[in-house]
């Protein structure tokens, strides 16, 4: 049986019981007390402090210049590629329909150049489909259009395969089949893509976001860093009455070098990309938008003669045929797209070519009115011939606006990349540069303290 341990007797009353025990935390302040009432323990105290400080500034530079170079590198060489493609994409799409449309109005004669359009096109869209899958993260609004635009791009195509058939069999069902194709493509096709471009468009504006702000919480600690230094200089002149502390000013040197570096260099990149945005990004749009409207507006030219007064809209009392309708109105955005395009242009290479696509723009006008009026008084064959003819065509007018714009997306394009590289150039060697020069800062610091106390030894 195993033996019974005694319980200790109860304390007498009035015996203190003791006391509890310390923290280490608590130990460790006492210990910083007791070090700060000496000389030596205050020069380690202050040491500790400034490397601390530069070291933090050095690191908070780094991580936020990395921050924004990261995001300026990404409006380079991602999110406004990606925005371009999202408008190719669209383009694409609706070049697409507007060439079978043609193809379509030219009968059993279709040409192989337009033939070749439709197919190019097509290859084109499904390409770059492909390209912002990959890039697109999974459920976003971006997928989702992608994936109703792959959904729909298989069906579209058999119905203009079908109106091509019934076409060239001399058959009136060809003109349903194409009316039908064209209305998958503008209203579910091109909805997508529009819905596509402008969330591409706001990850663009996102990114923009991310590398533009000013890094207010690394300057701050720079600002600290240099006023401890300051200070503690001041310190060590006042009581040994040298003018100057090697570490020290080595460290305040490093801190400057990193300050000066920041705030130039910040303001260098945030120029250049805020002048990629005003003088690329702006342009790229409005010229985006001038050459979409231009394709709706050949669209429809073609298919108000495809479909003959078929489709009609009501407007107040009035009665339109809905193609010419539509036209009138495309024609008309694609007049402000152009005037805001000029107005962005901000030199003679970039203006010129908008201009030309104006004047162009302006005689496709004039032929169209003459086309409306064949066709209204019945001459089919005349109207028919003013649109995809040889000569004096309104094809003629579309095509030299296309080109027109696509000379000015070209150059605007180039610019917008000279401006957003010089902005991250800017910015390129920043990360690394601060960090090294913290290290050495915060270890100048340390030997100018080293060099004081080693006088108490």
């Amino acid at each position: 049986m195993p033996a019974v341990r005694p319980r200790p007797a109860p304390a007498p009353p009035g015996t203190p019981s003791a006391p509890p025990r310390r923290t280490a935390f608590a130990e460790g302040l006492d210990r910083l007390r007791a070090a700060a009432t000496t000389e030596p323990g205050r020069l380690r105290i202050i040491g500790a402090v400034i490397a601390l400080l530069v070291v933090a500034f050095g690191a908070v530079t780094a991580w936020q210049s990395y921050d924004r170079a990261a995001a300026a590198d990404d409006v380079l060489n991602r999110s406004q590629p990606l925005s371009s493609d999202a408008a190719d994409i669209y383009r694409s799409l609706a070049d697409a329909n507007t060439a079978a449309s043609s193809g379509f109005l030219a009968g059993g004669q279709e040409t192989a150049a337009a033939g070749s359009r439709y197919e190019k096109d097509i290859r084109t869209a499904a390409e770059k489909l492909v390209k912002a899958a990959a890039n697109s993260e999974p459920k976003s609004p971006s997928a989702l259009a992608i994936a109703k635009i792959n959904r729909l791009l298989p069906e579209y195509k058999g119905l203009v395969e079908r109106a091509r058939v019934y076409n060239r069999q001399g058959y009136p069902v060809g003109g349903a089949y194409l009316r039908l194709a064209n209305s998958t493509m503008q209203e579910q096709m091109l909805p997508a893509a529009e819905e596509l471009y402008t969330s591409e468009n706001e990850r663009l504006k996102a990114d923009y976001g991310d590398a533009t702000p000013y890094p207010w919480a690394a300057m701050a600690l720079g600002v600290v860093a240099l006023a401890a230094l300051a200070w503690a200089q001041h310190r060590a002149y006042r009581r040994t009455n040298r003018v100057l502390n090697h570490g020290l000013v080595a460290a305040s040197g490093a801190a400057v070098i990193v300050l000066l570096w920041l705030v130039v260099g910040h303001s260098v990149a945030r120029s250049g990309l805020n002048g990629s945005y005003d003088h690329g990004v702006r342009s790229l749009n409005a010229l985006h938008d001038a050459r979409i409207a231009s394709l709706k507006a050949r669209g429809n030219e073609n298919l108000s003669l495809v479909a003959r007064g078929a489709d009609t809209v009501k407007v107040g009392e009035k009665t339109y045929d809905k193609y010419y309708y539509d036209f009138d109105r495309d024609i008309a955005d694609l007049g402000k797209r152009l005037a805001e395009a000029r107005r962005l242009a901000d030199d003679t290479a970039g203006g010129k070519p908008v201009a030309a696509a104006e004047a162009d723009m302006a005689v496709w006008r004039q032929r169209h009115d003459s086309v409306r009026t064949e066709d209204e008084n019945g001459n089919y064959q005349q109207a028919l011939d003013k649109v995809i003819g040889d000569k004096d065509a309104t094809g003629e007018c579309f095509d030299s606006v296309d080109d027109n714009l696509r000379t000015a997306l070209e150059h605007e394009q180039r610019e917008f990349q000279q401006s957003a590289r010089d902005g991250l150039h800017a910015m390129g060697f920043l990360p690394v540069g601060a960090a090294v020069l913290a290290v050495l800062g915060a270890a100048g610091a340390v030997f100018g303290i080293g060099r004081r106390l080693s006088e108490y030894r």
